[in-house]
């Protein structure tokens, strides 16, 4: 799925401009996320950049800002502190419920994840959180000032180095980060978590993760990334990090949770079809016993590519019935047949180019099948079981004379 990258702004609780990106996906988008960055860090980080991308791909929209006197956002670094942070993603959860859908989803990479965790009670919306190296309590970061802790305790703040670059950190930072406790927050959590964290990772260490996991209540899951580094330098942790919440947040922001004004209802025996109202043409599909599918057309031809086309929906009904029917006589007549996959593609092709058609005019619909079949088989059983495919009951439904009756309903 294409994505698209907007710069934006908006304005925290204090009247200072914060600097923001939004990665969409070109389409239906499924959710929001709302990702903070680690301590000192910006949204530009790469772990941020490419975990927003790989979620954007997956349909999911992601919100990443530069924190109060960070990057290109306004108000003074040495001015802030966790609970600064955390009134700043309050305002970034604002801004996206007024101008885009508020964040169902909170992500949070070392200190940003211990933000996520205490800011998620406030966002009514939130259904899932995901941390990324995070401390287990926000006072683990004043190791990082090392020497200049007795300056910033004696004078009230000190400059200290932190990655190469000199930060002004005040003896308020101290005290807050030192007040908070954050244990409390994930054991009243109430949504879904996910926790990230590196075995070797000599920035916040493995236990941290231990003393989430276990404040937490269920759900709850915790991901090993093995010999990652603490930023996630690299891209295939960061790739790792995205694929995985996009595929565990599917969970609870299934593609149900975008729903159309009204969802049809099918009884036994029936499938209802209707647009969402979300997409240009995308639909919703409910089945008689449940089932809900998402349908569209690709983007190339208006479509939000949000789902399986028509076509596709044609083809996997012939496709499933062959090859359904092809392991009950397999069964039946006791042949080891091991594994079948039946492959298909829909064309359009002139009549006069087909000698067994009766149409001798304009176009007519061509479907190829192939068919593979593994196992310890005979030739003759091969061929057996390839012939009772083209007698599944879609085959013979496609190939017979069909009535479509319509009516439209008052």
């Amino acid at each position: 799925m294409s994505v698209t990258t907007e710069r934006l702004t908006f304005i925290n609780d204090q009247g200072h401009e914060l600097a923001a990106r939004l990665d969409k996906p070109v389409g239906v988008t499924k959710a929001y996320a709302l990702f903070a960055h680690c301590f000192t860090c910006t949204k530009d980080i790469f772990a941020a950049n490419r975990i927003a991308k790989g979620l954007s791909e997956a349909g999911i929209a992601v919100l990443r800002f530069d924190f109060t006197g960070l990057g290109a956002s306004e108000g003074e670094f040495a001015n802030s502190n966790f609970s600064s942070n955390l009134q700043d993603l309050i305002s970034a959860a604002n801004h996206m419920r007024e101008h885009f859908e508020a964040p169902k989803i909170l992500i949070g990479h070392s200190l940003g994840g211990a933000a996520v965790l205490g800011v998620a009670q406030y966002i009514p919306e939130v259904l899932a959180v995901s941390t990324i190296g995070a401390p287990a309590d926000p006072a683990h970061v004043i190791h990082n000032f090392g020497s200049s802790l007795d300056e910033i305790e004696e004078k009230g703040e000190a400059e200290v180095s932190l990655a190469g670059r000199p930060f002004r950190i005040q003896k308020q930072f101290i005290d807050d980060v030192s007040g908070q406790k954050l244990l409390n927050a994930v054991k009243n959590l109430n949504k879904a978590l996910l926790i990230f964290h590196a075995p070797k990772d000599e920035t916040v260490g493995i236990d941290n993760a231990g003393q989430i996991f276990q404040a937490a209540m269920h759900p709850k899951s915790f991901v090993s990334l093995d010999d990652a580094d603490h930023l996630l330098t690299r891209h295939v942790d960061a790739a790792y990090v995205g694929d995985l919440i996009s595929a565990w947040a599917g969970r609870y922001i299934s593609t149900t949770d975008v729903k159309p004004t009204s969802k049809p209802k099918a009884v036994e025996g029936t499938v209802a079809v209707a647009e969402t109202d979300i997409g240009k043409l995308s639909n919703v599909v409910v089945t008689g016993s449940g089932h809900v599918i998402s349908a569209d057309e690709p983007i190339s031809v208006g479509g939000d590519d949000s789902g399986p086309t028509p076509y596709d929906f044609l083809l996997a009904a012939l496709g499933t019935c062959k090859s359904m029917t092809m392991r009950m006589y397999a069964e039946r007549k006791g042949y080891k047949l091991e594994h079948a996959e039946v492959r298909l593609s829909h064309d359009k092709i002139h009549a006069q180019d087909c000698e067994d058609c009766a149409t001798t005019n304009g176009k007519i619909d061509q479907i190829k099948t192939e068919i593979t079949l593994k196992g310890d088989l005979s030739d003759e059983e091969r061929e057996s079981i390839f012939k009772i495919a083209e007698r599944c009951p879609v085959h013979r439904t496609m190939t017979n004379e069909i009535i479509i009756e319509a009516k439209l309903k008052k």
